[in-house]
């Protein structure tokens, strides 16, 4: 990614009891400069090519979920949508083709309206497989340690290793 790549909007996301959410920040790249027309195609070998190998295109599910086992970055390929990002009291965020979110472990999101069109492209870091949770009080304490126990990547999906990420999530 070329140094004239946007920096990313850096949203903070704490506990709510029910979801983890994560010290580290969620990262929004928004209008990343992809190649071609084929937005999908681009951030899957954006995302391939910094040991984050996108893994499915689909949408956002419209319930409040997280993965306490793995990072998770959406590229949004197409469409636009209103997603809520840090559990059920947290912040709506629009997005667009061309942004790109990427959600440590713990962090909640959710779907909550998108055009017809609208697909991301999702991916993990490298030797991370992602459960699926849902919020929950009784059992937020053991997500929550294993959210924290997920190892920071040794890239950013969207810059690699001069990326926001590597900055910004090592130097907690």
């Amino acid at each position: 990614m070329p140094s004239s790549a946007p920096q990313p909007e850096q949203l903070h996301f704490s506990s709510d009891g029910r979801t983890p959410n994560s010290s580290h920040p969620v990262l929004v790249y928004r209008q990343l400069p992809l190649a071609g027309n084929d937005y999908a195609r681009a951030f899957e070998n954006l995302f391939n090519s910094h040991l984050w190998p996108a893994q499915w295109r689909a949408g956002v599910y419209g319930y409040h979920h997280y993965h306490s086992t793995a990072h998770e970055v959406l590229g949004v390929s197409c469409g636009s949508a209103r997603l809520m990002l840090g559990g059920e009291q947290g912040q709506e965020v629009e997005v667009r083709a061309g942004d790109a979110l990427v959600l440590p472990a713990g962090t909640g999101h959710c779907q909550l309206s998108a055009s017809d069109d609208f697909e991301v492209v999702g991916g993990y870091p490298l030797e991370q497989r992602y459960d699926m949770l849902r919020p929950d009080e009784g059992s937020h304490d053991e997500a929550q340690a294993r959210a924290q126990r997920v190892s920071v990547p040794v890239s950013d999906p969207v810059a690699g290793t001069q990326g926001a990420l590597v900055d910004l999530w090592r130097k907690e």
